[in-house]
């Protein structure tokens, strides 16, 4: 049993549209993503690059009745939303597009990840500083905390005010010049730390011009900002003011609440590596096993939290590599590339097989039907390994009854025959833990036949 105190569920904020209203909004924000999804799931080679090919472009403009650039945003949108996978010259419908007329949880995630992509939503001005650009991404959080602390419009001028502040305080711990003044100076000056040559013709930019370029950038990169949250339907824009939409608001609350489920993890469990948080987790029951898989991912960024999740899953601890896939469960569309792309390594191929069947939407009871013999066999070597390292004799007795094989001499001859690194300690364990004496012999010499090399 475990004693965590468990935080009662959030409730959003008054006035907030139930889910089912919510979603129909954002049905209505990917309409013609949908029906781009829907087309490109159907139609032959529709490209095999992110943007839509010449001639698919022109296909899909006469049948859906749009324009070439009503097609091509919404081609963009569906792969950002997750609504269609390009897999080499075809298009498939992602798993949110066969559960969109269904699911509204599903419409919700896939409206969130457009919305967590804006920015490749609405391109950045060109002439820009890339670095600029990176820096009013990472400063647009606090702007959409204010609309969303408002909780109504909110005049530009104080947006402004609070993108430069928070760029500022960006470059400060980056200890960076602000983008446009003095950067060159600093670039070109002596490796040695000598002073730099004075410049003969074009004088230094004053404190007030460079004042100046800096406000004209910030407002430029503030325009932007705003047109791409109101692009994916995250904002409406006024005269001279901003306001969070009912779907917005709503995103802005899931995702300040993440950090609140982060700052109430038990003490350290954020800060550890993922095998030490997974350990952390292994006797916490489903429910607030979740919950910390859900804090110790929200402290980092997705593409880190999986990859040191599926190394942890590639080393030798059998009961890690279970708990790093339920891990993977909770990150969900997002690490889908990567659970695909370790399908073919031998310890991680039964594992990734079943997290992409429950990924694409089938019933964790039916999805070990998709395994093999041979791949269920080594899945079930591989628990019981887990359990002999970690658990209690009697659970690994009880494991028996999992195996697809029916009966014990079946299983032993198909263990013996899968090559899992841990089937020696396996039987051996188990043949030490069994009541059964004559069940205990077989097991026992099934072990060293694999232990000798006989048969």
């Amino acid at each position: 049993m475990s004693t965590r105190r468990t935080r009662p569920a959030p409730r959003p904020p008054e006035g907030t549209p139930p889910r089912t209203e919510l979603a129909r909004q954002a049905r209505a924000v990917l309409a013609d993503a949908v029906r781009i999804a829907h087309w490109a799931a159907g139609a032959p080679a529709p490209g095999s690059s992110a943007p839509l090919a010449a001639q698919a472009l022109e296909r899909a403009a006469t049948a859906l009745e749009l324009s070439p650039a009503q097609v091509r945003a919404g081609w963009d949108r569906a792969r950002l939303a997750g609504l269609i996978e390009l897999h080499g010259d075809t298009a498939r419908p992602g798993w949110r597009l066969r559960a969109w007329d269904r699911d509204d949880s599903a419409v919700l995630r896939g409206w969130v990840a457009l919305f967590d992509a804006w920015s490749l939503v609405h391109g950045a001005p060109e002439g820009i500083e890339t670095g600029a650009v990176a820096e009013a991404v990472e400063a647009v959080p606090q702007v959409l905390s204010l609309l969303q602390l408002s909780a109504g419009p909110v005049p530009v001028p104080a947006l402004l005010d609070l993108l430069a502040q928070r760029i500022a305080e960006l470059q400060e711990e980056r200890c960076e010049v602000p983008y446009g003044t003095g950067r060159a100076a600093l670039e070109s000056a002596p490796a040695d730390g000598s002073p730099a040559p004075a410049p003969t013709s074009v004088p230094a930019p004053s404190a007030d011009r460079s004042t100046d370029r800096n406000a004209d950038l910030d407002a430029l990169l503030l325009d932007w900002a705003l047109e791409g949250l109101a692009a994916v339907g995250a904002l409406t824009l006024g005269n001279g003011h901003a306001t969070l939409t009912p779907l917005g608001n709503w995103a802005v609350w899931v995702k300040l609440e993440q950090i609140c489920v982060a700052a109430q993890s038990p003490a350290g469990n954020i800060e550890q590596s993922a095998a030490d948080m997974l350990l952390g987790c292994a006797r916490l029951t489903p429910g607030p096993a979740r919950d910390e898989y859900r804090a110790w991912l929200a402290a980092r960024t997705v593409g880190s939290a999986v990859a040191e999740l599926l190394a942890v899953a590639r080393g030798e601890d059998a009961l890690l590599r279970g708990l790093a896939f339920e891990a993977l469960r909770v990150v969900g569309a997002p690490a889908e590339p990567e659970v695909r792309a370790v399908v073919d390594h031998p310890s991680l191929r039964p594992y990734a097989l079943l997290w992409l069947a429950e990924y694409e939407g089938v019933d964790p009871d039916d999805a070990q039907e998709i395994l093999s013999r041979e791949e269920a066999t080594w899945l079930w070597v591989d628990t019981a390994a887990a359990v002999a390292d970690h658990g209690e004799t009697g659970l690994l007795v009880r494991h028996l009854d999992s195996a697809v094989q029916g009966t014990v001499p079946a299983l032993l001859d198909e263990v013996r025959a899968v090559g899992h690194p841990r089937t020696v300690q396996v039987l051996v364990a188990l043949a030490a833990a069994h009541p059964d004496p004559a069940l205990a012999k077989a097991v026992r010499r099934a072990a060293f036949q694999v232990h000798t090399g006989g048969a």
